[in-house]
């Protein structure tokens, strides 16, 4: 039997090499030849939310220095090292595409999925990988079990992704889908409890909403799944704007269901995400991919061939974004988005539709109106004036700019940012 060749993702080469490892992230460089090689660069834990200590930190994202991007909301930018990883797993696939394979399978059971149960607080059998947040609201909301009649109840502020699943049901298997109206800016805690839990009926066996929407209100999500349980309706959260702005911990939170995207504000690779079901809540919730009614976390896992380079990519983002502290992180974006917000409070026409206080604010993502200012034009102008990469927000009614900073930006590049909207 031939001898199996060393792959550069065996269990102990990835971890021997530092590829995952916390002190030791990956910048890419160029060698003689032109290829990639490994420049190690530890990663030194800021001392405060300043821009001058989040310098080093910066340095590890691969930046054209003429460009600023405040678009995390939409895609977040990967750190070199994340970059560096997924090379890396391509590369042991076309050396050797069998022993590649396993071995980036190992690192995925041996690293990735106890690095997400830690990371959230819950147990290795109530989580899948899967490639998006899309992918695991589908699954959640296809699989949910309901009869003709029955109710679920959703808010006006949600994603397509979270509301087109239960448009599908409604036509498929005769549900009913109530929209709840939540302003924007959120008023208050218990204004978006009660407008949520005076909207339940006999009917409704569901509600589906947003941990952050995508302006960036900030639900509670503890406060509403201890609500839906005492009236025993299952609970089933977005999480894709929320995973990587501050600490989550998902069994304390209480909801039956979360889905989430790794690609956002945790700076895993594009194609990443999970979703997690709370054990008890799998009664309620069945798996399209298995007819076994005592369903295992892994019979909700999408058939197919999986892109395992991509996902083992998200150990090597946990890790950096781990080496930081998600406490640290949070305090980061709202100094960025207080800073933000503190600028466009000084032009006359401006309206901040984020909420007034961080409980009811998102710490990275702010959404904003200016008299006169049409947000759908006024996006790409902003772009190609000052090369910055912002978004529009539509909802509601709302013509509005949305600005989402992450650890990497700076002060200066918001102060560019205001003065081109003055």
């Amino acid at each position: 039997m031939a001898k199996k060749p060393p792959s550069i993702f065996s269990r102990r080469s990835f971890i021997k090499t530092g590829l995952v490892g916390v002190t030791a992230p990956f910048l890419p460089s160029r060698s003689s030849r032109g290829s990639l090689e490994v420049v190690p660069n530890e990663i030194v834990r800021p001392r405060s939310t300043a821009d001058q200590d989040w310098k080093q930190i910066r340095s590890q994202f691969i930046l054209d220095q003429d460009v600023t991007y405040m678009n995390n909301a939409s895609l977040g930018m990967p750190p070199a090292s994340v970059v560096r990883s997924v090379h890396q797993g391509y590369k042991a696939i076309s050396n050797e595409p069998l022993h590649g394979k396993h071995d980036l399978q190992n690192v995925i059971l041996d690293k990735v999925l106890p690095g997400l149960t830690e990371c959230f607080g819950v147990s290795k059998d109530e989580i899948v990988l899967t490639r998006n947040a899309s992918e695991a609201l589908h699954l959640q909301a296809i699989g949910l079990k309901l009869n003709q009649g029955d109710e679920v109840i959703i808010t006006t502020q949600e994603h397509p992704a979270g509301l087109r699943p239960w448009m599908f049901r409604k036509k498929q298997d005769g549900i009913t889908v109530k929209p709840v109206f939540i302003p924007s800016p959120l008023t208050s805690v218990s204004n978006t409890v009660s407008r949520i839990a005076d909207s339940i009926s006999s009917k409704t066996k569901a509600i589906s909403f947003c941990h952050v929407t995508r302006g960036g209100h900030l639900y509670p999500v503890k406060k509403l799944a201890q609500m839906a349980r005492e009236r025993g309706v299952i609970s089933l959260v977005d999480g894709a704007q929320a995973v990587g702005q501050f600490p989550i911990n998902l069994n304390d939170l209480g909801c039956d269901a979360y889905a989430a995207s790794l690609h956002k504000w945790i700076l895993a690779p594009s194609g990443t995400g999970f979703l997690y079901i709370r054990k008890e809540a799998r009664e309620r919730i069945a798996s399209a991919f298995s007819p076994n009614e005592s369903l295992v976390v892994s019979e909700y896992d999408p058939p197919g061939t999986k892109d395992f380079p991509v996902r083992v990519g998200i150990s090597v983002a946990l890790d950096f974004i781990n080496s930081i502290g998600l406490d640290l992180i949070e305090k980061r974006c709202r100094f960025l988005s207080d800073h933000l917000k503190d600028g466009l409070r000084q032009l006359e026409r401006a309206k901040i539709l984020s909420g007034s206080t961080h409980n009811l604010s998102a710490p990275g993502s702010t959404i904003f109106e200016i008299e006169g200012l049409d947000a759908m034009a006024a996006v790409p102008l902003i772009e190609e004036k000052i090369r910055t990469h912002i978004d529009e927000h539509q909802r509601d009614g709302h013509n509005a700019i949305r600005v989402s900073t992450h650890i990497y930006n700076t002060t200066a590049e918001i102060d560019r940012l205001i003065n081109a909207l003055t």
